[in-house]
């Protein structure tokens, strides 16, 4: 058993989390023919994407929990092991529902490999290589969604939606090598039990209210099927939070948002990726369905995105030594938030050099964001408590990303489905319901009987397509801007110096 880090050990620890990073964004440029081919509605394809991460958010704080007592190396190849076994299974499944039940599946898997990474680092590497490590880890978790969503735009190039699911195999499979080979084994020093009850409300909790958001968009918010769901999930989380107090040994303890910098640092992180993986779900559907690109040049669009978020995250680390979070961390949401309102304000006609100008402002505020945020977030926890801290760091990114997918997806959807009731009153129900589901369906060959009306149909649709992307990123440019003025207010102006801030208590 390796006992300590050699120079694979990083990179492996980074193929490990592309693997999980590129399987909720990658999935986005298959969206279009993935659409049509299994007949899947707007919300079945929002609950496709967003199921993984749910159940991956969901599952964090326990298995980080399972990792901190059973060792996280151990944890990292199971996960491992599992994801790909999901993935490959994936790449025969051609209905929405075994799709989503797939998903959910890798999101399992999704869940023990990604808190291991972070925590594998900060217990594993030592201190004056641990800022640089960190720094790495954070450039991986911003850019590797795009690369995630390049390689898969590739591989569309060339074979069906469903070669996607083989490049999470591939990556797995990669991982997994290097991980029973390179990756030192780590634990915490006191085992404590396991807080089953916990991890069940977190699960519970995330899933309802997701659930609830995206189906509102669909059956209607006043419709009981969407109000039981979100108070189920308002009920779970308040229970979580009460048991967690209550107990000895919590998978999360509520008084941990008492210390400014583990509350701004939780805080960022979920709004950073609330707004990172809600545009990368409505934006490279607006790439395909307005601007007419190909998956492949859908996604080279975005490749300035890790131009800049990768030499942007190590500079952040830099100063993050330097400067406090409060200045650094506000001022990467506040260019978080002004790329999400250019985006906000995207028109019909692709404008190249003002997309790309968005992207740029996007990707900076969003490298200056992520380090003091993820920093902040470690620093507050013990050596021992790494697993959790580490949790909670992804907790916050995968809570924001399912619940940016589902809400920016739920205001898209509103507003195309709204949009589109009136240039479908005349059309058969079966037909208009159709069209109404989902954009994808008037972007391919018309039915013989519409090719007359097909022309005006195509282009009220793209309108009302590119209406509900303005009114989805203007929500998340709303809630970025909110973001900045949180961290600004709330984070400690002491610098971050590479220690922990607080010892947890046993």
């Amino acid at each position: 058993m390796a006992s300590t880090v050699n120079r694979f050990t990083l990179p492996t620890i980074a193929l490990s989390l592309m693997t999980v990073i590129s399987a909720v964004s990658g999935l986005n440029v298959a969206i279009p023919s993935m659409a049509v081919d299994t007949g899947a509605t707007q919300s079945e394809i929002t609950w496709i994407v967003d199921s993984y991460t749910v159940v991956f958010a969901g599952l964090l704080l326990l298995a980080g929990a399972l990792g901190d007592r059973f060792g996280r190396r151990n944890i990292l190849a199971l996960g491992l092991v599992f994801f790909a076994i999901a993935a490959g299974a994936g790449s025969f499944m051609s209905d929405p529902v075994s799709l989503i039940g797939v998903r959910i599946f890798m999101g399992i898997g999704a869940a023990a490999i990604m808190p291991a990474t972070l925590s594998i680092i900060t217990s594993s590497f030592p201190p004056e290589k641990r800022a640089q490590a960190v720094s790495v880890w954070v450039g991986v978790a911003g850019a590797g969604a795009v690369l995630g969503l390049f390689a898969s735009a590739f591989l569309l190039e060339y074979f069906e939606w469903n070669s996607f699911f083989l490049l999470n195999v591939g990556l797995a499979i990669t991982a997994l090598i290097g991980t029973l080979f390179a990756v030192p084994d780590s634990r915490a020093s006191t085992q404590e039990p396991l807080d089953i009850v916990g991890g069940l409300l977190s699960v519970v909790g995330v899933a309802s209210v997701v659930f609830g958001i995206i189906e509102g968009s669909d059956v209607g918010w006043d419709d009981t099927r969407t109000i039981s769901a979100l108070t189920l999930g308002a009920l779970a989380i308040i229970s979580f939070v009460l048991w967690e107090l209550r107990i000895r040994h919590p998978l999360l303890d509520p008084r941990l948002f008492k210390l400014a910098g583990f509350t701004s640092g939780t805080v960022s992180l979920t709004i950073q990726f609330f707004a990172q993986f809600g545009f990368f779900f409505v934006g490279m559907q607006y790439l395909q369905y307005v601007a007419d690109f190909t998956p492949l040049r859908a996604a080279t669009q975005l490749l300035w995105l890790p131009l800049i978020v990768f030499p942007g995250a190590r500079i952040s680390a830099m100063l993050s030594r330097r400067i406090s979070q409060k200045i650094l961390g506000g001022f990467g949401l506040s260019a978080l938030a002004t790329g999400v309102f250019l985006f906000a304000n995207l028109g019909t006609e692709f404008d190249y050099w003002y997309f790309t100008t968005a992207l740029l402002i996007f990707g900076l505020g969003f490298a200056f964001s992520m380090t003091p945020a993820t920093v902040a977030i470690t620093e507050s926890l013990s050596s021992d408590k790494q697993g959790v801290a580490s949790a909670m760091n992804d907790l916050s990114r995968e809570v924001g990303s399912a619940i940016g997918i589902a809400v920016l997806g739920a205001a898209l959807n509103d507003t195309y489905r709204s949009e589109m009731e009136q240039p479908t009153a005349n059309l058969p129900a079966e037909v208009a319901e159709q069209i109404q589901s989902n954009v994808a369906f008037v972007t391919v060959d018309p039915p013989a009987p519409l090719a007359m009306m097909w022309d005006d149909l195509v282009t009220a649709g793209i309108d009302a397509f590119t209406l509900g992307v303005g009114n989805a990123m203007g929500i998340a440019g709303w809630v970025a801007a909110a973001g900045a003025v949180i961290v600004i207010v709330v984070a400690p102006w002491k610098k971050l110096r590479g220690e922990p801030a607080v010892k947890a208590k046993h």
